[in-house]
This record gives C-alpha cells, structure tokens and sequence, in this order.
C-alpha cells in the first residue's frame, strides 16, 4: 500500500498545509536539538600539560589521566606544550574551540606571567574557565650536605655573616622554586645570590653535585634525593607538615611566620565552555581524587590533592595573582 495518499472530496486544506509546516519545521529543528542532547564527552579528550614530561605537573596528570578517562567513559591523552614558562601552552588552549574537549592543567606560573610579562597573548583570568584545585605539590628548602647548616635558623645566622656570598639554584626565572626563595629571602632579610637554570634536571644535577648549596623545589621532584642523603631538608613552605616528610617543620615553625609557598596546579578549559561541562569534568576529577587508593599516590608524592568548586579556583588565582606581583616587584624578577 502507497504512504501516500489523495485528498478526498470536502476535505480541509488549510489544516492539512499547517500540519504539513509543523512537520516540516520540527524536521529541520531535530539536527540542533539532536546535537545539543549528544552527552559530554563523545570523544577522546585532550589533556595540555604545561610543562615537560618528568616534572612533578606531569607526574600528577599522567597518575590522574587513567582514572580521569575512566569516569568519564572517554580517552584522556596527555599532550606536554612546554615553553616559555607555560606561554606557548596557555595561548595554545586559550585559542582552543571552548567545547570542554581540550582541558589545561598548568601551574601558578599562568598568574605570575602577568607580572613578568610586558605583554601576554592571552589574559589569565579573562581566556580560561576554571574547572577545579586538582592540588598543591609542597614546596621544600634543601641545602646540599656541605652546606654546614641544619635548619632554618642556621641557613639565616650563615647568610648575614656573609651576605651575598651563598648562592641558590632555580630552574629558571619566575619558577615556583625561585619565587619561594626570593619570598624566604625577603621574610627572613637575607641576601642570597640566584642562579637559574634552563630546566630543572639541569638544577639538581648541580645541587647534587654541589656546585650550588641550596634549592626549593617541589616535594615529588626532590623527595628521592632527600631519601638518599643526598640533600638535606630544612624546611617545607606549606601551612602544614608534609605527610612525605613528616620530620621536617614547616617556615612557620622555623621562626618565618606566615610564610607560604607552593605549587598548585589548576585544571582549566578554555572561556566559554558550557557550565554543564564544567560541572562533569569537576565531578569526574572530585571522585578521581577522592578515591582512597589515588589519595594515598597523591600524598605519597608530596602532593596535597584539592579538589574545589569552580568558583573557589577563580578567586584563589585572583589572590595569588596579586600575591606573587607584590614578591616579583619587590625581587626586581624578569622573564629570562
């Protein structure tokens, strides 16, 4: 039988040409309103990390990536961007289509580049919707063993009887490791001599080796180092002792109260991805982190796992923004 059919004497033209104009809108409506019900994600994800593989940023995310992809049903593969102090990653993902398939993690370093920086190719605040706190990786003060000092207290007594004549090392103008040695050097009124490097393997090869005395880099990168006895810890920059380093104190308890340094890591996509993304991908991460065996791999490595609300992560950088500006003006710090 045909599934057409014609009109039969007496019947309603008009209403048959509306029904027919309703249909036909709903038909060319359905593609839209089809695409806009695709629930997120539908693909593999792309996950830029704004530093080199081997750092403490990447180690998160590559620990993170597997569990991540598991609760959201799709691929996350890590793409390192590395360059120009995180410039090239974060302009690369500020340009990226905002449709929650390209997620950023980087580091303090996108709020500090506003002060180093004459002129950025993107607005740290302004081109990226936060996402959540994925953590911190505490930061700790090392000195290497020739260094004939203790603690703290020792590192502040030698530094004044001979000011600017002790030297640190840093993987480069602006790091996290250079700008907690330049608020310590500040807090405690000391003169120390910086000397940065290129990267950050490069630094600790000349810790190590004792070229240069002192360091204050992230706890996942130095804890090997301070359980060979190759350096020893002084101190940890953050609020708390560090549970990887139970025994040794914090600034605070060092005499430097207030003090606070470390690296944070917040995940990112691009400005103008839907809410709804957004609030997937922070549950997808809250339970990644949260579950107890990824908590203890976090911990284990120095790293205080977070995890915030979107709107708690847009304040806290806005803070740091303006409490890094204050240290880099006041070190005469410029990008290298």
């Amino acid at each position: 039988m045909s599934r057409f059919r014609f009109l039969t004497e007496g019947e309603d033209v008009p209403k048959l040409s509306a029904l027919a104009l309703t249909i036909g809108s709903l038909t060319l409506l359905s593609p839209a309103a089809s695409a806009a019900d695709v629930p997120y994600p539908n693909r593999p994800i792309r996950w830029v990390v704004a530093f080199a593989p081997g750092g403490s940023l990447d180690r998160v995310a590559r620990m993170l990536a597997p569990r991540l992809s598991d609760a959201l049903g799709q691929p996350v593969a890590i793409d390192n961007r590395p360059g120009a102090g995180g410039n090239l990653s974060a302009e690369l993902v500020a340009r990226s289509a905002p449709d929650g398939y390209t997620l950023y993690v980087t580091s303090l370093a996108l709020v500090v580049n506003a002060s180093l920086y004459r002129k950025l190719p993107y607005d740290p605040l302004q081109d990226f919707a936060p996402i959540t706190l994925l953590g911190a990786a505490q930061q700790v003060l090392v000195a290497h063993p020739s260094l004939p000092v203790r603690s703290v207290a020792d590192l502040i007594a030698l530094a004044k009887r001979s000011p600017g004549k002790i030297d640190y090392v840093s993987s480069g103008n602006g790091t996290s490791g250079h700008l907690a040695m330049a608020l310590f050097t500040s807090t405690a009124g000391i003169d120390l001599i910086h000397v940065p490097y290129k990267s950050i393997a490069q630094a600790q090869a000349d810790l190590i080796a004792g070229q240069v005395p002192l360091f204050f880099p992230t706890i996942p990168g130095a804890l090997p180092f301070i359980q060979a006895k190759r350096v020893r810890a002084l101190a940890v920059g953050s609020e708390k002792r560090s549970t990887a380093l139970p025994d040794v104190p914090t600034m605070h308890e060092s005499g430097l109260k207030g003090f606070e340094a470390s690296a944070w890591y917040p995940l990112l996509v691009p400005a103008g991805a839907p809410r709804a993304v957004i609030d997937r991908v922070n549950a997808a991460v809250l339970t990644t982190i949260n579950a107890p065996q990824m908590h203890k791999q976090l911990v284990a490595e120095g790293v205080e796992p977070i995890g915030s609300t979107p709107e708690h992560l847009a304040s806290y950088m806005r803070s740091e923004m303006a409490k890094w500006a204050k240290v880099v003006k006041a070190a005469g710090i410029q990008a290298q």
